[in-house]
């Protein structure tokens, strides 16, 4: 059975005001149940976390944005969890929660237990859903962004295949905006994009496509194939592995 790890970013599950699209996660796990019967074993790196918290409460209070941060992420966490749980409910899929920090990756018993967790899971069925626990992971103790921990969580799996779904189809070869900007279908061993990329952080999550990039580099080194999708584009976890040739999207060969 083929193994995927499907990380889905803030600005794919939110609206354009920060708060949660509901629709779109409930779109998201119709895919995934697709890829489950279609024989592939699916692990889901998920933020959303503070947009579902920042949907729940509406504050007033001044607090800095370590504090903001916590909040959210405390009360959406449980949000967002209650709302994978009911959707694959619908499918009679159990789905498990696992919290992350940094930490839980720096010795090997702490990488080992966090992989027989998700083994046994996947062993059972489960769908693992997988975030940073953002109520304790602050400054140095932070990833960069859930790029970096779906790309940790891929190679300790040891995935087929790593996919990022962004808010863009992929890489341009140029500023999207500008006359002609084409998406880079694939990206081989040696290949240097950085003159491609701007070091802009999407709106309302922390990472960007230098972080995606940075990434996928990193991850396809290891022999994981990393593709970069449109996660708001109908289909998208179907078309990328059943129509490639019709699907915009930017591949990392290993």
């Amino acid at each position: 059975m083929k193994r995927l790890v499907v990380k889905i970013g803030t600005n794919v599950l939110t609206r354009s005001d920060g708060t949660l699209d509901v629709t779109r996660v409930s779109a998201l796990v119709d895919q995934v149940v697709a890829l489950r019967k279609a024989g592939f074993s699916v692990v889901i790196v998920s933020s959303g976390a503070v947009a579902c918290g920042r949907t729940e409460l509406r504050l007033d209070d001044d607090l800095d944005s370590v504090e903001q941060r916590q909040l959210y992420s405390a009360v959406g966490q449980v949000r967002l969890m209650d709302l994978y749980y009911r959707l694959f409910r619908d499918y009679c899929l159990p789905v498990g929660q696992i919290l992350t920090t940094k930490l839980n990756f720096e010795s090997e018993r702490e990488r080992e237990n966090q992989r027989a967790c998700m083994e046994v899971m996947l062993a059972h069925g489960v769908v693992p859903i997988v975030n940073e626990n953002d109520t304790v992971s602050i400054t140095e103790l932070m990833f960069t962004d859930n790029d970096e921990l779906s790309g940790l969580i891929a190679g300790m799996v040891q995935a087929d295949c790593l996919i990022l779904l962004s808010n863009i189809p992929g890489i341009y070869d140029r500023h999207p905006d500008e006359p002609g900007a084409q998406v880079i279908r694939t990206v081989r061993s040696g290949d240097d994009l950085s003159r491609f990329i701007r070091e802009e952080k999407s709106a309302f999550g922390r990472g960007g496509m230098f972080s995606k990039y940075n990434t996928a580099r990193r991850v396809a080194a290891g022999g994981i194939r990393v593709l970069i999708a449109d996660g708001k584009r109908e289909r998208i976890l179907q078309d990328l592995l059943e129509r490639p040739s019709e699907t915009v999207f930017t591949e990392f060969l290993p």
